[in-house]
């Protein structure tokens, strides 16, 4: 109770100093959750990605790429190295694309052949998963539920097109969650009509894809196939679960950098705040210093007591943070929620490393002030006034 009366001896000043480090936390509760997000993302695309590849004609840049043939796909099963090679179509959901965080809204039509052979882990909260008979069904990922109105049993518009919704995925923090599926013929249809009028009469709509994705034979290297295909045929782009991993750590690093960068500038303004408070008070307190230590107290008990000061204002400050910042994540999501753009994850690590690094701000700041209080001399403090 002593060090809490000491530390609101000037309320103003303690509010104000709180004020400081809860503004920090919170820079670093809001920024950070979005890294969180994005890390968790990173993870799940890479656990997606880790056995397979993914070919497509031309830059893909995440999506499909140019048009290109199925049976151009299909002519790769003709490599021992390769299981199955199933056609696949990858379009954006909408037709003109704003900003988003991540991978983009996706439709993606897909042939099955390689269903037997997936090992990431999809289930469904709802419903069941497509069949090749299902033409004019699809099934949604959690994330575009709201967005859609896609519950089972539900029509929804995809592309000007009705669809009815047969199952809805349960939350995999990857492509799946802000993806429709359909059979690869209703979404050939759709990818035919988005192309330019003057090419259509050269194609054969059936036979259209954007891509496609390769399941290796057990004990093949997916990275060396890859590089194998590639080698191939110039025009092909063949990406390996290696080569996923490291364009997108690129480009994340360098957005998690920037996110931390900018809470931490937060934060060094919070301590410089708490460094003046407990300076001041040190010097407000200078005779009570010199009574203590007339009266026995150790230098190491003036230091404790001052870094107690210090750090229960990074402990009230980064509580204070933590729970503006989570009210403020939880509004937000509720907000992106209808656009499928959740855009924030707040973790338990989140939670406890920004609370115990306001403790260890707090505590940092306040070393100096401490250490000049304890080296006081007595006879001249008492004479202080």
């Amino acid at each position: 109770m002593r060090t809490i009366r000491n530390v609101f001896r000037r309320k103003l000043r303690a509010f104000l100093t709180i004020s400081g480090i809860t503004i920090g936390i919170f820079a670093l509760v809001v920024m950070g959750a979005m890294a969180e997000k994005i890390t968790l993302l990173v993870d799940g695309g890479t656990e997606f990605y880790k056995d397979k590849v993914t070919v497509t004609e031309g830059e893909s840049h995440g999506l499909g790429g140019d048009p290109m043939s199925v049976e151009k796909i299909r002519s790769l099963e003709e490599l021992d190295e390769v299981a199955v090679a199933s056609a696949d179509i990858s379009i954006t959901l909408e037709e003109e694309m704003g900003a988003t965080f991540g991978m983009p809204d996706l439709i993606t039509g897909t042939d099955m052949r390689g269903q037997d052979l997936e090992t990431f882990p999809i289930s469904f909260a709802d419903g069941r998963d497509l069949t090749t008979a299902d033409l004019g069904k699809v099934i949604i990922g959690s994330d575009l539920v709201k967005k859609l109105d896609g519950r089972v049993g539900n029509t929804i518009t995809v592309r000007g097109r009705k669809f009815e919704v047969v199952g809805v995925l349960n939350k995999t923090f990857s492509m799946p969650d802000k993806t429709v599926y359909m059979n690869l013929s209703d979404a050939q249809d759709i990818f035919y009509e988005t192309l330019p009028e003057f090419i259509r009469p050269n194609l054969d709509k059936t036979n259209l894809a954007t891509g496609g994705t390769i399941y290796p034979t057990p004990g093949t290297d997916p990275d060396q196939l890859a590089d194998k295909i590639t080698a191939m045929d110039n025009n092909l782009e063949a990406v390996g679960p290696q080569k996923f991993q490291d364009n997108i750590a690129a480009t994340t690093g360098i957005f998690t950098m920037i996110v931390y960068g900018v809470a931490l500038i937060s934060l060094v303004v919070g301590g410089l705040s708490v460094i003046n408070t407990m300076t001041m008070s040190v010097y407000e307190r200078t005779r009570e210093i010199g009574i203590r230590k007339a009266l026995g107290a150790s230098d190491g008990m003036i230091i404790r007591q001052f870094l107690g000061e210090s750090g229960l204002i990074g402990l009230m400050g980064g509580l204070l943070g933590l729970g503006i910042g989570a009210i403020t994540i939880t509004l937000l999501n509720k907000w992106g929620e209808a656009s499928g753009n959740q855009i924030f994850l707040l973790t338990n690590r989140l939670i406890i490393g920004s609370v115990l690094f306001a403790v260890f701000l707090g505590i940092a700041s306040g070393l100096y002030p401490a250490w000049h209080a304890a080296r006081m001399n007595p006879v001249q403090a008492l004479r202080h006034e």
